[in-house]
C-alpha cells in the first residue's frame, strides 16, 4: 500500500482507538458473554475509510483487496455480510467520530462556512421507487445541476472555505433548505457558540425574514445572491467563488469518493455508506492538517 495511505491508516486507527477507549458509551452494545470480535471497532472504521478513499463500492471486492494488500494492517478480515453488519451497527459512531476528528483541526474555528445540498440518488425505474425499503423516506426531487429529476435523497452540508464538514443531514429529496440547517444548529448547539461574526453562504434557497432571523440570533451572518426583485444584498461581490467551493466540495464527494454509486439498498445501508464516506473526507483533511500539508482537502495522495 502506498506510504501515505499507510501513515493516515495507522494515525486514524490510533486516534480512533483512543477516542473509544474514553467514550465507551459510543460503542454499539454487545453482550458480555460470547465470541470477542477477532476486529476491533477501531480497525472496522479505518477500514471503512480506507475502501471509501480507495474507490471501491463494492465491499466484497473491497475484502478481496484488503485481504491480498492489507493485512500488515488488519490480520484478520470479516466476511462480506459480517462487515456490512457491523459497519452498519457502527452508523452513530460514524456520525460522532467525524465530529470529533472536525473538531481535531486548526480550520473548526474558520469564521466563513458554505452551505449547500446535492442529490444522492437511490434508483431509476418507477418499480424501485415503488418497492424499495427506502419508499417514504426516498423521494422524487429536482436536481438543478442536472436539469433533471431523480428518486432518493438529498445531503445537506455545512463546511469550511477548505471542505472540512461541519454540519450535515440527509433529507427526502424534497426538504426545504431552511428548515434542515436550523436542524443542523440545533442538533449540535457547540457549532455556533462563541462564534459572533460567522459568515454563511448559500444560495437563493436559503432566503427568508424568519430564517434570516435564526441565523441572526445564532450569530450568523448570512450571505446569499439577490434574488428576483430583491435589491442587491450587501458582500455579493464574495458570492461567486464562494459559491464555487461549495460545488467543489460536492464534486470531491461525486467524483473522487463515489457519493452517486453508493449502492445501499436500506435506509441503515444508504445511511451509512453517506456517513462513511463523509467521514473518508473527514479524516483526510484532519490528517492533512496535522501533517502540514498546503491543500487541506487533497486526496490524491490516498486514492491510490
Amino acid at each position: 500500500m502506498d506510504a501515505d495511505l499507510d501513515t493516515l491508516a495507522t494515525a486514524l486507527y490510533v486516534r480512533t482507538d483512543d477516542l473509544l477507549a474514553l467514550a465507551p458509551e459510543r460503542i454499539p452494545w454487545r453482550p458480555a458473554v460470547g465470541i470477542k470480535p477477532r476486529i476491533s471497532d477501531a480497525e472496522l472504521v479505518t477500514l471503512a475509510v480506507l475502501q471509501a478513499l480507495l474507490g471501491f463500492t463494492s465491499e466484497a471486492r473491497w475484502l478481496r483487496h484488503a485481504s491480498d494488500h492489507l493485512r500488515h494492517l488488519f490480520p484478520w478480515l470479516p466476511a462480506q455480510p459480517g462487515y456490512n453488519k457491523r459497519l452498519r451497527r457502527l452508523a452513530g459512531t460514524v456520525a460522532w467520530l467525524i465530529g470529533v476528528l472536525a473538531r481535531d483541526t486548526s480550520l473548526w474555528t474558520d469564521d466563513v462556512w458554505v452551505a449547500g445540498s446535492t442529490p444522492v440518488e437511490c434508483g431509476r425505474s418507477r418499480e424501485t421507487a415503488r418497492r424499495s425499503d427506502l419508499a417514504g423516506w426516498a423521494e422524487y426531487g429536482y436536481c438543478a445541476s442536472h436539469s433533471r429529476y431523480f428518486w432518493g435523497l438529498r445531503l445537506h452540508m455545512l463546511a469550511t472555505l477548505h471542505g472540512l464538514p461541519v454540519g450535515f443531514a440527509l433529507t427526502g429529496a424534497k426538504a426545504d433548505e431552511r428548515q434542515v440547517l436550523p436542524g443542523i444548529l440545533d442538533a449540535s448547539p457547540d457549532l455556533a457558540s462563541g462564534r459572533a461574526g460567522q459568515i454563511l453562504t448559500g444560495d437563493k434557497n436559503y432566503f427568508g425574514a424568519d430564517f434570516e432571523a435564526t441565523l441572526d440570533s445564532a450569530g450568523i451572518s448570512l450571505l446569499r445572491p439577490a434574488r428576483k426583485g430583491e435589491p442587491e444584498r450587501a458582500g455579493s461581490q464574495f458570492f461567486k467563488p464562494l459559491r464555487q467551493t461549495v460545488e467543489s466540495i460536492f464534486d470531491t464527494f461525486k467524483d473522487q469518493l463515489d457519493l452517486e454509486a453508493h449502492g445501499g439498498k436500506t435506509p441503515a445501508g444508504v445511511l451509512i455508506r453517506v456517513l462513511q464516506r463523509i467521514l473518508a473526507l473527514t479524516a483526510a483533511i484532519w490528517h492533512n492538517d496535522r501533517t502540514g500539508q498546503p491543500v487541506k482537502r487533497s486526496l490524491l495522495a490516498y486514492d491510490h
